[in-house]
């Protein structure tokens, strides 16, 4: 259904991934099985030979999980995508793809924790280096670039400082110096944002958060631009196993059905919530892309639909008032992870950011004071109330 790309993001997100079932199901069905009986022997001995397509064992391809992994690429503007049983399943996999002994990886300050961890604590070990830098000053990342960067890995907006990275400059420094760039694209999902527009090689998602949007499923998903990268990286993915259930995969498909509609008022709920936490007395600072006050407002407005549903802020009392209004709220949960229906506040350098060493944070502009929302669908003037009653008025 290639035809879905040039249609709307409303429309592509209901109809992406769709196939033609022999039983003319409307939905993908669950095939929940772990192996694939053959023709014959020389059936199978193609199918692994790869001289004829089809399936072999889960782990290697199954319909149901390649149906959602065709609907994310579509969305991406991507080639294909491989399903991953986690987030940092997909990165893993993609770094494992992308780097070999003797390789540096370049990566933004302001990602998520795990990754920071997965590269300079477990990386490391195989002989990968890493350089953590602050890609907002496009300088940095010139200054960072070495003859062995071989990737350069980003989150826009950056987790959990709401920071808006050029990526289509960046982009271009890292072709000219030979690297790939990985994009995380989880923030803005592809309704919002897409990487490959402006030059990424392979987009990497956490489908735990808004492509499932439920707060009920565990999932990440690699997105490609070529088949070499494709292949590339499911011979790790492969051979790694870091796959993806089919009634994982299933139901990640269904919370796709609904992006666009969620997106749209993750984003309006956001607007208007980040407009009431700025004017508020108590908020001594606040990040969120689409107001004017952000230092990357127009870069935002440039490479992004809209500004998502994420918000960062510190109050003006520091962390004992963060924590006060985290253990004050009541419709707004404190949670870890993002991207649902239902709203979560958290604090990242005591939770989804304890991982990184604190001097680390601290260069990415992870202060102990920052309180990370995650905006919901609920209705907007409910959750102002809330934190109204959380911030003690």
């Amino acid at each position: 259904m290639d035809h879905i790309r040039d249609l709307h993001p409303d429309t592509q997100s209901v109809h992406a991934g769709s196939t033609e079932d022999q039983h003319g199901a409307v939905v993908p069905p669950i095939y929940q099985v772990s192996t694939f009986a053959f023709r014959d022997a020389d059936h199978g001995a193609d199918l692994f030979a790869g001289r004829e397509r089809g399936y072999i064992y889960s782990r290697m391809l199954n319909p149901t999980v390649e149906a959602l992994e065709n609907a994310v690429a579509q969305l991406e503007g991507g080639h294909k995508a491989l399903a991953c049983s986690s987030g940092m399943a997909a990165i893993s996999t993609a770094l494992a793809a992308t780097l070999k002994q003797g390789d540096h990886v370049l990566c933004s300050g302001a990602v998520y924790g795990p990754t920071t961890t997965l590269l300079s604590g477990i990386f490391s070990k195989f002989g990968v280096q890493s350089t953590f830098t602050d890609m907002t000053e496009l300088e940095n990342v010139r200054r960072a670039l070495r003859p062995n960067t071989r990737a350069v890995f980003l989150e826009s907006p950056g987790n959990p400082t709401l920071c808006v990275l050029d990526i289509a400059a960046i982009a271009s420094l890292a072709r000219e110096a030979g690297a790939r760039l990985i994009v995380d694209n989880t923030f803005m999902s592809p309704v919002l944002q897409q990487p490959f527009a402006l030059g990424a090689d392979l987009v990497v998602h956490s489908m735990t958060k808004f492509l499932n949007g439920h707060a009920d499923v565990v999932a990440g998903i690699i997105v490609t631009q070529s088949e070499d990268d494709y292949l590339a990286c499911r011979k790790e993915l492969n051979q790694l196993g870091g796959v993806i259930d089919p009634h994982q995969a299933y139901l990640v498909h269904r919370g796709v059905r609904t992006l666009a509609l969620r997106m749209e008022r993750h984003s309006s709920n956001a607007q208007r919530i980040a407009g009431w936490l700025e004017g508020h007395p108590a908020v001594e600072r606040l990040w969120y892309p689409g107001l004017p006050s952000h230092p990357q407002h127009e870069l935002a407005r440039k490479q992004m639909r809209r500004m998502g549903g994420m918000i960062a802020f510190e109050l003006a009392d520091g962390l004992e008032a963060g924590k006060h209004l985290m253990d004050g709220v009541r419709l707004v949960r404190l949670a870890v992870s993002l991207g649902g229906v239902e709203s979560l506040i958290q604090h990242p350098a005591s939770m989804t950011h304890a991982s990184m060493a604190p001097e680390v944070r601290r260069a990415a502009g992870i202060t102990d004071g920052l309180v990370r929302i995650s905006v919901g669908v609920e209705n907007a003037g409910d959750l102002i109330e809330d934190l109204r009653l959380g911030l003690g008025e």
